[in-house]
């Protein structure tokens, strides 16, 4: 009979996945974060609803192993030349935000009966954001490079930073509570502490480098990822073994390994155990939770979670104003950092365990950043649609008084326009420039140039400016619909001047031929062409040589492009180039076939692959 005795361990295995499949999906689709997916789940599975998972303690200790490799993760992303670049925002609006969060929430739960040292765990847990959500919703928003999405970010960074100190703090905090006034006892706890800390310093600089460089000679890289992990885990046992968390040991190996060349190798070969430990961190926390001592301070919850939010949002705001920010600017980053961040269910469980909180107080803290991580990402949508609807777009006077008699009107004063503007200036053509962005026509007259406000899509704008009188119409605009509209407009009401027309892609540029445009450019064919021209230069060809090539390049082109114009866009792909793969090795043995498909391929001779797709939008 087979051993079955590891069967035991499947059941809470495909618990925790079943739980994670379900729940993580579910609320990514509300969007929420996957950590509040994770906490769901564990609540449901824990002992508080279906009891599925009978002692969550039980899966602790594995699953604090995810919260060493999120550590070391933050410090190899933490490289002290990007640190140095953003220092002002960093130690500034980062520095203020979390001291004076942390010193009123701490000051907060103090007042409510909690000890010192829980305050102080308090303040600093529900100080810190959420990474997570304030990164998705500004990917969401395409503002991670806007002046209050960067501003967000450095936020971020000090918070991300001050894990390490505050991972540090409190067990200090919890030792000193212990000693009953012994300050030797503190004093050689801290000296212990920092002789740990020296060591992993010196040994991430003298020691991990060429370390890894030996290993990655064997070309093992299994071997790679035994010692990235022997690297985290040695420096968590290490701190954990002198009284600090495991998580700052990481945090500082990942630190020193941040300028490394295997910084890239290592965050590949750590990442997969993270998500997965990680993920069952947090559910772990959640099933740790009490859902009748939850329910039976539901009333004080459902009060404090809102004001923390808001609390939060002001905090942040009002640094960031007086940090030169606009008022619209530090609303909307002090909304992004109003929840409570992932290292609240580090930070809080720690506090428990070194007995600065009671259960009682853990379970109502977490259960307070969980409410808040719900409500802050749907209170920061709020304010900023509030904040939007009240920013009236910034106009300045349409004045064509002296735009008549330009020989060219161009229309959009973009990377595109600015370039074919500077082309006429310099044969001293009179121009005239339209276009509707109010800062982009305040930094082009800095450089002498005249550009008229309006919108090029109106009719009375194009008369205004002179299309009546003007040879050439050039519609240099990034927005195919209204490039098109401008198209017919001036084709019906200005046939006196020619049309020039920047193309999308290839399918924009059918239809501008479609409207009688005189002339269409895809906006990056030629500058792709002009590159392939210098890499066969690169590759030995002289410049006539590789300019031959990119002509008989440019020529099936324009072939393939008539014939679609007339046949649709899938015609013409004869004019594509084809290669045929070749193996860069001999071959061992003489490959197979997987699919009917591919041996009807082979044996018809179809092995070529053309470059330019039938369905691809070529630009």
């Amino acid at each position: 009979m087979a051993d079955v005795s590891h069967t035991s361990y499947l059941p809470p295995i495909l618990t925790f996945c079943a739980g994670a499949v379900v729940a993580v999906p579910l609320f990514r689709k509300l969007g929420q974060s996957a950590v509040l997916g994770y906490l769901a789940a564990g609540i449901v599975i824990g002992p508080s609803v279906l009891a599925l998972i009978a002692d969550p303690d039980a899966i602790r200790g594995i699953a604090e192993i995810g919260v060493v490799l999120l550590l070391f993760l933050v410090g190899l992303e933490l490289q002290p030349s990007r640190l140095y670049s953003m220092r002002k925002d960093i130690l500034g609006a980062g520095l203020s935000q979390m001291a004076l969060s942390a010193l009123v929430i701490g000051t907060v739960a103090w007042w409510f009966g909690f000890s010192v040292g829980g305050g102080v765990a308090v303040g600093l847990a529900l100080a810190l954001s959420a990474t997570s959500i304030a990164l998705q919703v500004l990917e969401e928003r395409s503002d991670g490079h806007e002046a209050y999405g960067r501003r967000t970010f450095s936020i971020l960074l000090f918070q991300d930073i001050s894990i390490a100190p505050a991972l540090a703090i409190l067990p200090l905090l919890a030792t000193t509570g212990a000693a009953k006034g012994s300050t030797a006892q503190a004093l050689a706890s801290l000296g212990l502490a920092l002789l740990a800390i020296a060591g992993i310093v010196l040994a991430g600089r003298y020691v991990l480098n060429p370390f890894f460089r030996i290993l990655a000679k064997s070309g093992a890289k299994e071997v790679m990822t035994a010692a990235a992990l022997l690297v985290v885990l040695g420096a968590a046992l290490l701190m954990e073994h002198v009284g600090l968390s495991m998580a700052m040991g990481a945090f500082l190996a990942g630190v020193l390994l941040a300028e490394s060349h295997f910084r890239h190798e290592l965050e590949a070969d750590i990442e997969p155990f993270r998500g997965v430990l990680l993920g069952l961190f947090f559910m772990a926390v959640g099933m740790s939770l009490d859902l009748k001592l939850v329910l039976d301070n539901a009333l004080l919850l459902a009060l404090a979670a809102p004001l923390l939010v808001l609390f939060k949002i002001a905090v942040a705001a009002a640094i960031l104003r007086v940090s030169c920010s606009s008022t619209t600017e530090a609303i909307r980053a002090g909304a992004l950092l109003s929840p409570a961040g992932e290292f609240a269910f580090v930070l809080l469980p720690l506090g428990v365990s070194l007995g600065l909180l009671d259960e009682q107080q853990g379970a109502i803290v977490t259960a307070l950043a969980a409410l808040s991580m719900l409500i802050g990402p749907v209170v920061a949508k709020l304010i900023d649609a509030w904040l939007l609807a009240r920013v009236v777009p910034e106009t300045i006077e349409e004045d064509f008084s002296d735009a008549g008699g330009a020989s060219v009107i161009v229309v959009g004063f973009g990377r595109f326009g600015q370039v074919v503007t500077q082309a006429l200036l310099l044969q001293h053509i009179d121009v005239t420039v339209i276009d509707s962005d109010v800062e982009r026509i305040r930094s082009a007259a800095k450089f002498g140039f005249k550009i008229y406000y309006g919108d090029g899509t109106r009719l009375d704008v194009l008369r205004a400016a002179g299309a009546e009188k003007a040879r050439i119409i050039c519609v240099c605009i990034d927005d195919r619909a209204a490039a098109l509209r401008i198209v017919e407009m001036a084709k019906a009401e200005f046939p006196q001047a020619r049309l020039h027309a920047r193309a999308f892609d290839r399918v924009h540029a059918i239809e501008l031929m479609k409207a009688d445009v005189d002339y269409q450019m895809r906006e990056t064919f030629e500058s792709a062409l002009g590159f392939g021209r210098v890499t066969l230069e690169g590759l030995g060809l002289n410049y006539d040589e590789a300019s031959l090539v990119i002509e008989h390049v440019r020529d099936r082109d324009a072939q393939r492009m008539e014939i679609q114009f007339h046949e649709g866009i899938a015609a013409g792909i004869d004019k594509v180039p084809r290669v045929t793969p070749e193996p860069l090795v001999q071959p061992k043995g003489k490959s197979k076939a997987l699919t009917a498909e591919t041996q009807e391929a082979i044996e018809d001779g179809g092995a070529e692959i053309a470059i330019g797709g039938v369905g691809e939008p070529e630009r």
